[in-house]
């Protein structure tokens, strides 16, 4: 029996209230939080083939009984998780190195 493809889509407001849509292709609980890799989905065809492919990885945090998801702003705790979802996906997709 085939396993139908049923991808985590989440729906996310930036601060200045504009929506934008993403497929969460992996979550990563560490010592230090809890983080998401996201995909951008688009509604127009040319949107994504002009889309670099890059995962979106954001740090998920909780305040006041609300859940967002924040940039990593401190670049060595990113490069940590960016590695970790890099080696976990790694099976899945192509990731190409930058140099």
């Amino acid at each position: 029996m085939d396993k139908e493809y049923d991808p985590d889509i989440v729906s996310v407001v930036d601060e200045d209230g504009k929506e934008h849509v993403f497929e969460e292709l992996d979550r990563i609980e560490t010592d230090t939080g809890r983080y998401v890799a996201l995909l951008p989905v688009y509604d127009d065809p040319q949107q994504m083939l002009d889309d670099s492919g890059e995962l979106i990885i954001l740090k998920v945090e909780e305040e006041d009984g609300e859940t967002y998801l924040c940039p990593i702003e401190d670049e060595e705790e990113f490069d940590e998780i960016g590695r970790a979802f890099e080696e976990r996906l790694s099976d899945l997709f192509d990731i190409e190195e930058e140099d």
